[in-house]
């Protein structure tokens, strides 16, 4: 008899639920209270910058400070994530993925765009900047714009040069002086073609490899050393797998900041305008801030590393210039007659 009261007891309490749920179906529910953060998060604009170097190098913290730039001029409703180390593609595989709308900004180095256009290869060549105020002269200028608009026919923006530095040599065959004391090493190089003509010309071998295999190549001997800016030499450690160290200057390294044209003719006008003006804002700064960053660096090498640093003297650069110069003639069809003699032509005005 319990348990059949049990049953009556608990039916009865169901019914009185279902027809309470019921019931309540005809009175309006109370709303949700409004909420102005959450429709903010649901109508922000969020974009993906990729690169591969460390977050406390130039392009590293350009690329932090265009995401702030673009923050607060849009009062929060863009929004820039930026992902260091090659988090998310190796600098070889950045390209397709920006392509591919994987991520929306990238800034591959300038050597990697041969694979775009053989025009970049003017960057690359020897000694092509003589002082910072020639690389800055011709990155804001006719070469540089000629350089950006090349990357119109790939479907890909070029908003903007963001230069590193000047390159130098580590090995650990040395001391390096003169040009022929390369003959025989091994090097790990970026992709390009007008930098692998420079190590045939001094008897070296060429290892072209993305920049996040540089240490594991340096570290497990398979190369005897590698061609950097000292923002990266630095940030990356290659000098506590180094012994000597070259101030030579041979050569520019830069990055092209870019956006797929897809994306960029998918945004307002408002939102065009605040990218480009973040911009601009953050190439000046970081064309004043890259060559002091990376003399204060070396500084912090000779006073916290064991490298032994040599520079060239004046009548040295000379010799290797002459060595390397016949790569100018050498690339001048595949670059560009006119790019290459524009190059020479601001080299000499600063030399």
């Amino acid at each position: 008899m319990k348990s059949a009261a049990g049953y009556i007891l608990l039916a009865g309490m169901v019914l009185l639920l279902a027809g309470f749920l019921g019931f309540q179906s005809f009175f309006p529910r109370e709303e949700v209270p409004y909420d102005d953060d959450q429709e903010g998060l649901k109508d922000q604009i969020v974009f993906k910058f990729s690169h591969v170097v460390a977050e406390n190098t130039p392009k590293g913290l350009a690329a932090q400070k265009f995401a702030e730039l673009v923050a607060e001029k849009s009062n929060g409703h863009i929004k820039i994530e930026v992902f260091p180390n090659g988090s998310l593609y190796s600098d070889i595989e950045e390209i397709n993925a920006l392509k591919e709308g994987q991520v929306h900004f990238i800034a591959p180095s300038t050597s990697k765009l041969g694979m775009l256009s053989s025009q970049w290869g003017v960057l690359d060549l020897p000694f092509a900047f003589p002082s910072r105020e020639a690389a800055l002269e011709g990155l804001n200028g006719k070469i540089g714009q000629q350089l950006l608009r090349s990357l119109q026919g790939d479907g890909i923006k070029g908003l903007a040069h963001w230069p590193n530095g000047f390159k130098q040599i580590t090995s650990n065959q040395g001391p390096i002086q003169k040009p022929g004391d390369l003959k025989g090493q091994s090097f790990r190089i970026m992709q390009s073609d007008v930098i692998s003509a420079q190590f045939s010309r001094l008897k070296a071998k060429a290892v072209q490899d993305s920049f996040n295999s540089t240490y594991k190549l340096l570290e497990e001997g398979d190369v005897d050393g590698e061609e950097n800016t000292i923002s990266n030499i630095y940030s990356k450690k290659f000098y506590n797998l180094q012994k000597h160290m070259t101030i030579s200057n041979h050569g520019y390294l830069g990055y092209a900041v870019m956006m797929s044209e897809k994306v960029w003719n998918e945004q307002t006008e408002d939102t065009k305008k605040i990218l480009l003006e973040a911009m601009e804002e953050t190439t000046a700064l970081n064309s004043r801030m890259a060559f002091e960053m990376n003399e204060e660096l070396l500084e912090k090498i000779r006073q916290n590393s064991s490298i032994q640093i040599y520079e060239l003297t004046p009548e040295e650069k000379q010799k290797w210039q002459a060595k390397l110069d016949p790569v100018y003639e050498d690339f001048s069809q595949e670059i560009g007659k006119n790019l290459v003699e524009e190059m020479k032509e601001l080299r000499a005005k600063y030399e």
